[in-house]
């Protein structure tokens, strides 16, 4: 899938240099909002570049709806925002950077742009106030023959937004709904007119909120009405939204871009292609892959933002033995542990009630079924069009399929759909017929991107809040059913990775995963105390229930992964949880009672001062396990292959749940200070500080840079305990042999138990040269004649649970 190169190095280029660039050592996320700005940013410089940073990873720059604390919500694409420092702050920094020999990464989002505010949004602005005969009217995928483009955002007291019409007013020759305005169309306002008079003049109907999810007329980003879809598949739209972005790189003050969603767009791989040919520099794009699959081979990106390997990481740290004892206590609590049954309602309710309008938009481009051969199909043929086109895109293993290529995900998916509704196998198979005859055609390009509309909506977004029974596997690129690793698959994966994308980027935290890696860790050591924690679970919640199961074992298990926690970051938390699995309550139907149950929650544990104080036991029984788990996680994915990416803080414990949670301001001051100490040569115990974990990134990140470590060789211990260690070699660039070792510790818990590392050893690669460990400075005398070294583990890993090898 990556694409030629002709350069290698650095990831940075000066502006006279023309060069291509090759793909960062590593990249360091940071996310960007008012508070903390580019020029925030650019003080943090000299900081990455002392920890080994290979490039600052920027969130999106572009302007934003007001008050934007992510930059997601893009207004206006051809300047940088304004409530982050401007051009100039973004100049200084990519100048900054590069003569610090770091590169410049930086995440767009070409699927969507906020419509919330119209009067912040240009384009949008028009196309309100000129229709289809707006300037920018393609640059959104807005269905004009279907009337007045419906706009959701009236109150709705059960009459259809009927009575919010009564708020409209006349202000500034606009038309003003509380503090929202909306353009007047030239010549169809004159006074004495009545705001309601008006308001039937545009081209523009402001509808009530719920009307969004059945009748909406143009395209979203999932089911949010406030970001309305962009068809960059269009050249001109392309050009326009993309100049700003690549005047950086034409300057040569970009290294890197990151994609957001690329499986919302209409054409991802004409998209991406279409991009490489003006952009020379690295590319990743944002998409979740299942378990074994790969991105299409035809794309011209170096590779994805590595939610693959977050499964794999965390997975292999997880003790499947744990799995029975989890499973019975869900079962007990009355939690669905069937996680396809789980998956399967929650991505028909998504396509069914959610995502209805789109459902409907795609129906009508499909034959009606047969008898029905009138001019306008009957109620009944209507309605199971839309079943067949539903079921259709629940059907999916993957996010989507990029027909002509990878047609096997695509009959899979029509082959599932007619097993679980024969009933609708016609119908199913005209789709079937219509669409492999036409792959480029509207219908195969709406089910397609639709598809991961729905895989997101109903299965990352509704079920991995349902089947709860082991959170940590739900997760970003997760597989609840799934919540082991082997270690063996661990290394197919890893091997893969390096030979078929080496430059893809791996990850542990992002903005988006419901919890960060050192959350994720603690449950993999709780998985080895499953049936301790299971009898927990059972008397906390005789003591103090959540009013739904599946929260209920969410709650316990959030407790325990993030303790010490407060009231209101818990109950901020559980409460997203609960409106996202839409069983006690939900964003558009909320329940009072239950909410408020689920809000006083928090307060009621942590003030209970014998069940906080057994909480607390609990957690000392795994948070050595934890830690050990964490910095294992750590240098696996620093130093195998991919590009790794750091996301902001996590270079210390950090314990973030999902957003907002983990985009909190971070600490910079006590990083500082932990990493001056570092670099005078302290090596500092694992501890609350965390410390441990920051001499391990910086260890690993300057490595990379270093050496750039290639290829994979897995390394299998002897002795009684040679499952607790998974270890890799990797060869410096332009080496001949294996140079590079790491090496983790596996359950953690078990090991203990069992009595330790023993006589347990670790073959390490021949040749000449001595092994030295970075985190301690300590070298590795051979312990048989002829030279060949066998690292015993009880010594190698005796200050940490991990190990950075380097042959001298």
């Amino acid at each position: 899938m990556t694409r030629a190169r002709r350069g290698q190095g650095s990831c940075v280029k000066s502006a006279h240099d023309t060069t291509v660039t090759a793909a960062p050592t590593s990249t360091y996320r940071l996310q960007l909002r008012p508070g903390f700005n580019l020029a925030d940013a650019a003080a943090l410089l000299d900081h990455l570049g002392r920890m080994g940073v290979g490039a600052v990873y920027l969130s999106p720059l572009l302007t934003a709806a007001p008050g934007s604390q992510h930059g997601y919500d893009v207004v206006d694409p051809t300047r940088v925002s304004s409530a982050l420092g401007g051009d100039t702050a973004r100049e200084a920094l990519a100048a900054k950077a590069h003569d610090l020999g770091v590169g410049v990464v930086v995440d767009i989002v070409p699927n969507h742009m906020s419509v919330a505010d119209p009067a912040a949004n240009p384009w949008w602005w028009d196309v309100l106030k000129h229709g289809r005969d707006a300037v920018h009217a393609r640059c959104f995928d807005i269905d004009f023959d279907a009337g007045p483009l419906l706009i959701p955002v009236l109150a709705d007291d059960g009459d259809g937004g009927r009575a919010a019409l009564d708020a409209l007013t006349v202000a500034d020759d606009c038309l003003a709904y509380h503090d929202k305005r909306y353009p007047i169309a030239p010549g169809t306002f004159a006074p004495g007119d009545t705001p309601d008079q008006v308001h039937e003049r545009q081209h523009y109907r402001l509808v009530s909120w719920r009307r969004g999810d059945a009748e909406l007329t143009y395209r979203r980003f999932f089911d949010v009405s406030e970001l309305a879809a962009v068809r960059v598949e269009e050249p001109g739209v392309f050009d326009a939204a993309h100049a700003e972005i690549l005047r950086w790189a034409d300057l040569g003050q970009l290294d890197g871009l990151r994609v957001d969603h690329v499986d919302g767009l209409t054409d991802p791989g004409g998209y991406l292609r279409r991009l490489t040919e003006r952009f020379d520099g690295w590319v990743v794009v944002e998409k979740i892959l299942a378990p074994g699959e790969d991105p299409p081979q035809s794309w011209p990106v170096d590779g994805t933002t590595g939610y693959d390997a977050l499964r794999e990481v965390c997975g292999v740290f997880v003790d499947p033995d744990g799995e029975p004892a989890l499973t019975a206590l869900a079962v007990e609590q009355g939690v669905d542990t069937d996680t396809d049954r789980v998956d399967t309602r929650a991505r028909r309710q998504a396509a069914t009630r959610l995502l209805r309008a789109e459902v409907g938009r795609i129906a009508a481009l499909l034959p009606a079924q047969p008898p029905d051969t009138t001019p306008r199909p009957s109620a009944m043929a209507v309605r199971q069009r839309e079943e067949a086109v539903a079921e259709l895109l629940c059907s999916f293993d993957v996010y989507r399929s990029y027909l002509p290529e990878a047609e096997d995900a695509w009959t899979r998916a029509v082959h599932r759909a007619i097993d679980r509704r024969p009933d609708l196998a016609f119908d199913l198979e005209v789709i079937d017929r219509r669409v492999r005859a036409d792959p480029g055609g509207e219908p195969a390009r709406r089910i397609q991107q639709t598809s991961g509309m729905v895989t997101a909506m109903g299965t990352e977004n509704t079920a991995f809040y349902r089947s709860t029974w082991f959170t940590a596997a739900c997760e970003v690129g997760g597989d609840p059913s799934r919540i082991a690793v082997t270690p063996e698959e661990f290394h197919a994966r890893a091997a893969h990775r390096q030979a078929a994308v080496p430059h893809t980027m791996t990850t542990l935290s992002t903005h988006d995963t419901k919890r960060s890696e050192d959350v994720r860790a603690r449950l993999a050591a709780v998985s080895e105390a499953a049936g301790d924690f299971a009898d927990a679970v059972r008397r906390w919640t005789a003591r103090r229930p959540l009013p739904e199961p599946s929260l209920n074992l969410l709650g316990w298990q959030t407790l325990v992964g993030a303790w010490p926690i407060s009231e209101q970051r818990l109950a901020d938390h559980l409460l997203k949880a609960a409106r996202e699995a839409r069983l006690g309550t939900s964003w558009t139907d909320p329940d009072p009672d239950f909410e408020d149950h689920v809000r006083a929650w928090p307060a009621h544990v942590l003030g209970d001062p014998d069940l906080g104080a057994e909480v607390a036991a609990f957690v000392d029984t795994v948070r050595d396990a934890g830690w050990s788990n964490s910095l294992g996680q750590k240098v696996l994915q620093l130093l195998g292959p991919g590009v790794p990416d750091v996301y902001q803080g996590t270079e210390l414990w950090d314990l973030s749940l999902v957003d907002p949670d983990n985009r909190r301001p971070v600490d910079w001051a006590t990083r500082t200070a932990l990493l001056e100490r570092v670099e005078r040569g302290w090596r500092p115990p694992v501890d609350d500080s965390g410390a441990a974990k920051l001499h391990l990134v910086r260890a690993c990140l300057r490595l990379r840079r270093e050496l750039r470590p290639t290829g994979y060789l897995p390394i299998t211990a002897t002795g009684p305990a040679a499952r607790h260690a998974l270890a890799f070699a990797r060869t410096s660039s332009g080496g001949h042999r294996p140079d590079v070792v790491a090496v983790a510790t596996r359950l953690p818990l078990a090991l203990a138990a069992e009595g330790g590392w023993g006589d347990t050893g670790l073959p390490l690669p021949s040749g000449p040269g001595t092994w030295t460990d970075r985190l301690t400075g300590r070298s590795l005398a051979p312990v048989r004649a002829d030279g060949y070294t066998v690292a015993p583990l009880a010594d190698l890993l005796d200050h940490y649970p991990v190990a950075v090898l380097v042959r001298g």
